[in-house]
């Protein structure tokens, strides 16, 4: 079943599936499915569209996605106020009171897991592991969990166990590490000019050994490693990403639709594909777009569908 499907998730336009896009998907096949508050009126309407996406590949555990990191980052805002559990916020905790971290983080994610899981939703994208700097891009900011690396690494293994009891699975990022952007990569390309041994011991020590199914991408130029593209289109990221940081899972883009990457969607698709990305992430539900990346994206390999055998393992 899994092994016809085309290593892409999509996002979709709005609260139902349109006829065109039931015919698309059916006909492209893609990986997962990932959703947005453009897609989140209320909880019956929610449910209905994520049992019409799983009726389609008629996989109950079909792979969809969601943004819920707690804080400004919440697609479920709706259903749940987690606006003051901010990754910041379970950092001070961490930092000051690891009783009260415990507690408080613990009844956060069995609530979110319980929406989660009753909604059909089985990827959350979280954790955040960038480093927090105060003279960077407030993209990250306060949806990092604190400027100490160790800190970082230990409350990010920890919230993947936590999803991963209450049966949902998760994405690190932004792989190999945002937190030196000075620009948002939804709009600008970052250059981060720190040298590898740097990265290595500060940006990178949180991603090491963590046990999340999937990471997600940086579109940021480290220029003292590959000037010419971003982690997401590098050959060189992504070696770092496989034998310094050894990461063995899935690699997922970030959204190829984003500014920061340079070229076409078509090119945006096959360079990510060339560079040792496993899976291409497609957000904005451009029709048009998506069947460019769809006829750009190979079918799932071996590694793709064992791996999502585990991942099955875990949301069952």
């Amino acid at each position: 079943m899994t092994i016809n499907r085309k290593a892409v998730i999509f996002g979709v336009k709005g609260y139902r599936l349109s006829s065109k896009e039931k015919a698309f998907l059916k006909s492209a096949k893609p990986w997962g499915i990932i959703l947005f508050s453009r897609n989140i009126k209320n909880i019956s309407q929610l449910k209905a569209l994520i049992d019409e996406i799983k009726k389609i590949f008629n996989d109950k555990n079909y792979p969809i996605l969601i943004d819920e990191e707690g804080g400004r980052v919440s697609r479920l805002k709706n259903f749940i106020d987690s606006s003051i559990f901010t990754a910041n916020y379970f950092g001070n905790l961490f930092k000051n009171d690891k009783k009260k971290f415990n507690l408080y983080l613990d009844i956060y994610i069995k609530q979110i897991s319980y929406l989660l899981v009753s909604l059909g939703i089985n990827i959350n994208s979280v954790p955040v592991l960038d480093i927090k700097r105060l003279n960077s891009s407030k993209i990250i900011g306060d949806r990092s969990y604190s400027s100490n690396p160790s800190d970082v690494y230990k409350i990010g293994k920890i919230i993947i166990n936590k999803f991963h009891k209450s049966r949902i699975s998760t994405i690190i990022k932004h792989i190999p590490g945002h937190g030196l952007a000075k620009v948002d990569s939804h709009n600008k390309r970052p250059l981060v000019s720190k040298n590898l041994n740097y990265l290595n011991k500060i940006d990178f020590a949180p991603y090491k050994n963590q046990n999340s199914l999937f990471a997600m991408t940086a579109h940021i130029v480290f220029s003292k490693i590959d000037p010419n593209f971003t982690a997401t289109h590098s050959s060189k990221i992504i070696k770092i990403i496989r034998n310094k940081i050894g990461f063995k899972n899935i690699i997922i883009t970030d959204d190829i639709s984003m500014k920061s990457l340079k070229y076409s969607i078509k090119e945006n698709t096959i360079k990510a594909f060339t560079a040792g990305c496993n899976i291409v992430l497609h957000c904005n539900g451009n029709l048009k777009e998506m069947k460019q990346v769809a006829e750009n994206s190979p079918k799932i390999n071996d590694f793709i569908a064992k791996k999502t055998s585990q991942f099955r393992k875990i949301i069952s």
